[in-house]
């Protein structure tokens, strides 16, 4: 079998090339461009890749393709109906990054609640050194002890920050993206009452037809205007232009992102406009990437891939 990965810069771990081994010949590659992707998978068996994009012309391209590894969740980058009809097996890797995603989530909430970025400064830059007080009040952060906290997909990710945030003593409201969640847990709602009642709303939800342009300007002027947005989905899930102009004219209070429409994000994206960079916490897609996360993706990987090559021979 000839394996090829083709884009080890988005794993980043030791062994890969070990593990991979027990399979066949190996090539790795640290990124792939368009122009380079036909001719490194022409001879493939075997392809891993995270977000390098396997449409039906580089399916096409590689005639010995048996299998495609994806080296995430999602499976937007590869043409899933072609591949299916070529008779390419095409497996993911599921509920890897549940507790990193939840992790990062509060993790983002929390700097952005308690201005941190702001208080960290405050020591570092020794203005601190000189006050004739103990502490610092120009900054003041809120609690979310008794807030109400929405989420937007209920699925393994969103299910574990609901229970956490039901922790922290917030009143925990879901909406179901495709309508087939549910939970006893917490309280069904649907969209334009969370956004209306909800001073935290945090997305996990996938990037389909059901939930591309979810969050525009229409669905920010319900907000509060002392919320607060969260995305940890996707990128496409919420209009970047309208967030923007929903921060710069004081819409909601702030948002955390951890996913851009493009990534990486680009330079004159409108959310990087110095004039809302405190009501900001911007993160680039590594919500899922904890060590322990990306651990668990690769052995998970190599355990479809294992699997699979069973198959073969059986």
């Amino acid at each position: 079998m000839r394996i090829v990965l083709l884009d080890n810069d988005t794993l980043n771990l030791k062994g890969v090339e070990e593990g991979l081994r027990e399979f066949g010949d190996v090539q790795i590659y640290h990124s792939t461009s368009e122009d380079e992707l036909p001719s490194r998978i022409k001879e493939a068996d075997i392809v891993l890749t995270n977000k390098v994009v396997l449409d039906k012309v580089a399916i096409d391209g590689a005639e010995k393709l048996k299998m495609i590894s994806i080296l995430a969740t999602g499976t937007n980058n590869v043409d899933l109906e072609y591949a299916k009809k070529k008779g390419i097996v095409v497996e993911n890797v599921t509920d890897y990054s549940t507790d990193s995603v939840t992790q990062h989530t509060f993790t983002c909430l929390f700097s952005l609640l308690g201005q941190v970025s702001h208080q960290d400064s405050y020591v570092k830059s020794k203005t601190y050194s000189d006050s004739v007080i103990f502490t610092h009040l120009n900054y003041p952060f809120s609690e979310i002890n008794g807030k109400k906290f929405g989420v937007i997909g209920l699925g393994n990710i969103g299910s574990k920050v609901a229970t956490i945030a039901t922790a922290f003593g917030c009143e925990v409201f879901y909406y179901s993206t495709s309508g087939k969640n549910n939970s006893s847990l917490f309280k069904r709602v649907d969209l334009d009452i969370m956004l209306k009642e909800c001073d935290i709303v945090s997305i996990h939800a996938p990037l389909n037809d059901d939930t591309e342009g979810l969050i525009g300007e229409p669905e920010l002027e319900k907000m509060k205007d002392n919320s607060v947005l969260i995305n940890m989905g996707r990128g496409g899930i919420v209009n970047e232009m309208d967030l923007a102009e929903s921060l710069i004219n004081g819409g909601i209070s702030g948002a955390c992102l951890d996913v851009y429409e493009n990534e990486p994000i680009s330079t004159d994206n409108p959310l990087l406009n110095p004039e809302i960079s405190g009501k900001l916490i911007m993160t680039p897609h590594i919500a899922w990437a904890s060590i322990e996360a990306r651990e668990k993706l690769w052995e998970k990987t190599l355990g479809n891939i294992r699997r699979f090559l069973q198959n073969e021979i059986n």
